[in-house]
């Protein structure tokens, strides 16, 4: 059975998608940064950097067969829900930037690590939580479904808002373990009170509940360094 051109490519999409996401996930993983880190300890401080490098390198092939793909248009927007679907959009972008202050973006890029020849497996940025972060615990997951979900519609683009969004999901319970790993109950205490990707009314934190985790993780944080002096 010969497959149609619009079948075709969305097969080759979601192969790279899923390519993606695999190489994404195991390259983020403590037990690649550990092995790493035993056999050669002189690449960790451009361990982050690369990392960055490599995932825009490998979005470069979901985004090739996106554009370049046979499609099928499923639906767009007119009139009043046009309007409204790219005011959602404009409110994430600019949500996006207005949350970058509160991220130290050389730490996220990795030029500190590499400065600073560091070479620890963990993350060294402490924990934040932002006005954003009493709402949604990963509110730059939120604004891209935000932009994803409100464009429209054809196959490939449908393939790839599944996708990116099932990643979002499975990923970010990955990459809580590491937050566990490193904030330890504190962490346990703010993902049982505040949801992962889409804010619920009835699940946030006052300004006050996100400063008294905060004064628990540095208190906690304080005590484990004295115990090491």
């Amino acid at each position: 059975m010969t497959l149609s051109p619009a079948i075709h490519d969305a097969i080759l999409l979601g192969l790279a998608w899923t390519g993606y996401c695999l190489i994404h996930s195991l390259l983020a993983s403590l037990q690649i940064k550990r092995w790493v880190s035993n056999h050669y300890p002189g690449l960790m401080p451009a361990y982050r950097l690369s990392f960055n490098l490599i995932a825009i390198a490998l979005l470069s092939v979901p985004f090739y067969f996106s554009y370049t793909g046979h499609s099928i248009d499923l639906w767009s927007f007119d009139g009043p829900i046009q309007w409204i679907m790219n005011a959602i959009s404009l409110s994430a972008v600019v949500g996006f930037f207005i949350s970058l202050k509160y991220y130290d973006s050389q730490e996220f890029l990795g030029i500190r690590q590499l400065r600073e020849h560091e070479t620890r497996v963990e993350d060294q940025e402490h924990l934040q939580l932002s006005p954003l972060h009493r709402y949604v615990r990963h509110p730059w997951y939120t604004f891209a479904l935000m932009i994803i979900w409100s464009r429209p519609m054809d196959s490939l683009v449908l393939m790839s808002s599944v996708l990116i969004t099932a990643y979002f999901v499975i990923g970010s319970r990955l990459e809580e373990r590491k937050l566990i790993h490193y904030y330890g109950e504190v962490y346990q205490t703010y993902r049982s009170r505040v949801p992962g990707l889409i804010p619920l009314p009835w699940r946030n934190l006052s300004a006050d509940e996100a400063d008294t985790l905060l004064k628990n993780y540095k208190d906690n944080s304080r005590l484990r360094n004295d115990s090491h002096t």
